[in-house]
């Protein structure tokens, strides 16, 4: 797994390729934490390069979405591939996360 951040005005944006599972969770909610700490709550995760997500993954992604709520920030992610379009849909969590179909878009709802 690949983590990139880059910082913009509103927004941070998380691109994630690779695998997000048992094994590379913690690094991804770690990239996660690092920014959070930092007082960036409004988080744009590029997964158009992630090839599977497990329930570790959709985890993390929970636990972040929850702490940026708290803070009066949001988490959107932009281009999801189909393998994390339809994880998230199995486990009913495609509600909590605004899903838009390319970056420029995610990173302008800000």
């Amino acid at each position: 797994m690949e983590i990139n951040v880059q910082g913009y005005k509103r927004v941070t944006v998380v691109t994630v390729t690779g695998r997000i599972d048992s094994v590379t969770y913690s690094e991804f909610e770690n990239a996660l934490q690092a920014e959070m700490e930092q007082g960036k709550v409004n988080i744009a995760l590029d997964f158009s390069g992630v090839e599977f997500i497990s329930s570790a993954g959709l985890r993390v992604l929970v636990n972040a979405r929850k702490t940026v709520k708290n803070a009066g920030g949001r988490i959107v992610i932009a281009q999801p591939s189909q393998q994390v379009t339809e994880t998230l849909e199995i486990a009913g969590l495609e509600v909590l996360f605004e899903q838009f179909p390319d970056r420029e878009t995610a990173i302008a709802a800000f």
